[in-house]
């Protein structure tokens, strides 16, 4: 089964960059997908998405895995609206063997913090027993393989005024990102790192 199987990937481009390899898929629905893996470890470092709007115009990427911040804002957008340093940062930064998310600049003590699985709604969740802070986000790669969600596989820890939280990945996902690695190094890249990439 093909870690993207649901969605049907129809056309994609490959191209080598100094330390990376990057990825476009083309879906037959319309979405776009770009990812980036480290080229030493296969990591993957940014998994991001798009999709067309009613009138056909390419929407805003929205970033599934790696720093939100890589996708840099028009320079008006950074002129007029600013988020403040001390706002908590939620992003996805998975290893190999789990799905992991960080928090930052959430300065409580570990034990404030209650991460939990909520099966019914498909979701994680994070409270904190001062309600100073609430976070519900989903396991998009569970939801593509129609998995259950288990909360034996949710731990989390909290240091430097970051909260991580980490959920081990199934055998069914461990399986599929690896047969998605012999699959991506078939492919012969369609440039070394001239900027764009033609499609394969």
């Amino acid at each position: 089964m093909h870690i993207y199987s649901e969605v049907n990937p129809t056309v994609f481009s490959l191209g080598l960059f100094p330390g990376m390899r990057k990825i476009h898929y083309l879906f037959d629905n319309g979405k776009e997908m770009a990812e980036e893996y480290d080229l030493k470890t296969n990591q993957l470092l940014l998994r991001k998405w798009r999709e067309k709007n009613a009138l056909g115009a390419c929407g805003a990427w929205q970033v599934e895995v790696g720093e939100p911040n890589l996708l840099a804002s028009g320079p008006l957008d950074r002129e007029l609206i600013k988020e403040s340093s001390t706002n908590p940062i939620f992003m996805r930064k998975d290893t190999k063997n789990s799905f992991q998310w960080r928090i930052r600049n959430l300065p409580y003590p570990k034990d404030v913090y209650c991460v939990s699985v909520e099966k019914d709604e498909r979701c994680c969740v994070v409270r904190t027993t001062n309600k100073k802070y609430y976070k519900k986000f989903s396991i998009p790669d569970l939801d593509r393989f129609q998995l259950p969600l288990d909360s034996t596989a949710l731990s989390f820890t909290h240091a430097n005024n970051t909260l991580i939280i980490t959920y081990l990945k199934p055998a069914e996902i461990l399986a599929a990102e690896e047969e998605l690695q012999k699959e991506l190094k078939k492919i012969k890249a369609a440039n070394n790192g001239d900027g764009e990439c033609k499609t394969q």
